[in-house]
C-alpha cells in the first residue's frame, strides 16, 4: 500500500495588528503547532513611545521604526502579511482585507487606538495627533515651515500666530510633547531664529484639575512647576471649545491666535469593521473575559488598547507593558487550546510606571513609592532604550540623545522633501 505523504493541515493563528501585543502574541507563538500570519498595514513596527521626539526633530523616524520581517527571521512557522484590514466575520471564521480573505481557527485582535475629539467642532480637520509616525513627521516638518515661515513675514501678530503652539491634553503625550518643544524652543530655536526670541508661546490645555492624572496630585504639581519653568503656559479646568484653521477657542472663550494644534485629549479603540456584534464598553474597546478571550467568541482574543479588561476593579491605563504581558498570556493560552486545555486568566504585574517631563525631569511610581526628579528621568530614558528593539537603533538613538541632552542641540532639522506644508494647512493624521 502507498504511503500518504500529504501534509497534516494545522491550525492557523491570524494576529491583526503589529504593535506592543500583537508582535508579542506572535514571537511566543513561535515554534507552536500552528501557523501563524500577523497582518499589519505598514511593514515595520513602530516603538509609540518615542514617536514625540521624531516629532520634535529629536531623532530619525527610521530610529523609531523596525522592519517587522527582520524581527521575525528564525520564526519558522511565522509568517507576515502587509494589508489592511477591511472587515472580521466571526462566524465565517474570515479576516478581509485588500489582498484578499484570510482564514482562521484562532484569532488575535490588537489594532490599538486611534484619536476620539469629543465632537469637538474642527479638531479632527485642523489638529495634529501622534498615533502613527507619518502623523509625527507631518508635525515635525510643520513646526520648521512655521519657523522658517515666521523669519520671513514682517507682521509681529503673523509671528506670533506661527510661533504660538497649542497642546490639548495634559496626560503623558501632552506633557512631553510640550517639554520636548519648549527644550527645541530654547536650544536650537534660539541659536538659529535669533531675530524670533520672544515671540514663541507654548500653551497646554488640560480638562482636570492637575496634569498627569494617572499619577498622583503631588507628581501633577511637580510636572506643573516643572513646565512652567521652561516657559509653558498651563491651563487646568478648562477644554477646547473649537478648532480652525488660525486659532484655538477654550471652553472660557479664551483665544489662541495658532497656526499649530496638537491634539493629545482622548483616545478610542481602532476597532475593525465587525461582521457580528461584540459586547463592547466604553470608547469602543472589546470586552474580554479574565482569559482575554471576546465573551461571545472563545476563538477569538483582544489585547492591548483594543480591549476592555479590568484589574481589581478598574481598567488597565493602556500602556505597553500591559500589551506586552497579555500578548505572552494570550499565546500561552492559545497554546493550551490547540491541545485542548482550557485557557488561563491573565495576571498583571504592574512593574511602575515613568513619564518624562522635559528639562532633565520625570516622573514615576515604582513599588507605591512616588518621585519626580532627575533620576526619574534617567530611568525613563534606560527603560525605554532598553525596549527599544534593534541593536543599531540603541546605539543612534543613545548618540543623538548624548547629542541633544548634553549640547543642547538637535541635529534633524529638515523639511522632508516628499511632505509639504504650510501654516495655514494641517496635517491630521
Amino acid at each position: 500500500m502507498a504511503k500518504d505523504h500529504r501534509q497534516v493541515q494545522r491550525d492557523r493563528v491570524v494576529v491583526v495588528g503589529a504593535g506592543f501585543g500583537g508582535f508579542q502574541t506572535a514571537q511566543s507563538l513561535s515554534g507552536a503547532n500552528a501557523d501563524v500570519i500577523l497582518i499589519d498595514r505598514n511593514n515595520y513596527s513602530t516603538f509609540t513611545p518615542l514617536i514625540y521626539q521624531v516629532a520634535t526633530g529629536q531623532l530619525e523616524p527610521t530610529l523609531v521604526a523596525y522592519p517587522i520581517r527582520t524581527k521575525l527571521r528564525g520564526m519558522k512557522n511565522v509568517r507576515f502579511l502587509q494589508a489592511a484590514v477591511d472587515r472580521i466575520d466571526f462566524d465565517n471564521k474570515l479576516v478581509g482585507t485588500h489582498a484578499g480573505l484570510v482564514p482562521y481557527e484562532y484569532l488575535v485582535i490588537a489594532t490599538g487606538t486611534q484619536p476620539s475629539y469629543h465632537g469637538v467642532p474642527g479638531a479632527q480637520e485642523h489638529t495634529f495627533t501622534l498615533k502613527s509616525l507619518q502623523g509625527a513627521i507631518a508635525l515635525r516638518d510643520h513646526i520648521l515651515c512655521c519657523f522658517e515661515q515666521a523669519a520671513i513675514v514682517k507682521e509681529i501678530e503673523e509671528r506670533q500666530r506661527l510661533l504660538t503652539f497649542v497642546i490639548v491634553g495634559g496626560g503623558a503625550t501632552g506633557v512631553e510633547v510640550a517639554g520636548a518643544l519648549a527644550e527645541l524652543l530654547q536650544g536650537a530655536f534660539r541659536r538659529d531664529f535669533s531675530e524670533l526670541i520672544g515671540l514663541e508661546r507654548i500653551v497646554l490645555v488640560q480638562s482636570a484639575s492637575s496634569l498627569l492624572p494617572e499619577f498622583s496630585q503631588q507628581l501633577g504639581n511637580y510636572t506643573h512647576r516643572k513646565l512652567e519653568r521652561m516657559g509653558v503656559e498651563v491651563h487646568l479646568n478648562v477644554k477646547m471649545a473649537e478648532v480652525t484653521a488660525a486659532s484655538a477657542t477654550l471652553s472660557n472663550q479664551q483665544i489662541f491666535n495658532t497656526a499649530t494644534v496638537v491634539w493629545a485629549a482622548g483616545i478610542q479603540a481602532a476597532q475593525p469593521d465587525l461582521a457580528q456584534p461584540v459586547k463592547e464598553a466604553s470608547k469602543g474597546k472589546l470586552v474580554v473575559r479574565d482569559t482575554l478571550q471576546l465573551m461571545s467568541h472563545p476563538n477569538v482574543y483582544a489585547i492591548g488598547d483594543v480591549a476592555y479588561f479590568e484589574r481589581l476593579g478598574k481598567p488597565l491605563s493602556g500602556v505597553a507593558p500591559e500589551a506586552l504581558q497579555q500578548g505572552v498570556t494570550t499565546a500561552y493560552n492559545i497554546r493550551r487550546q490547540l491541545k485542548g486545555k482550557l485557557p488561563q486568566p491573565f495576571g498583571y504585574w504592574n512593574k511602575g510606571r515613568l513619564a518624562i517631563v522635559g528639562g532633565y525631569g520625570g516622573v514615576g511610581r515604582i513599588a507605591g513609592i512616588d518621585f519626580g526628579s532627575f533620576g526619574a528621568w534617567i530611568m525613563w530614558l534606560i527603560v525605554h532604550l532598553t525596549y527599544l528593539p534593534g541593536y543599531r537603533n540603541r546605539l543612534f538613538v543613545l548618540l543623538t540623545w548624548i547629542q541633544n541632552y548634553l549640547l543642547g542641540d538637535r541635529a534633524i532639522r529638515q523639511v522632508s522633501s516628499q511632505i509639504r506644508h504650510t501654516a495655514s494647512s494641517r496635517g491630521h493624521k
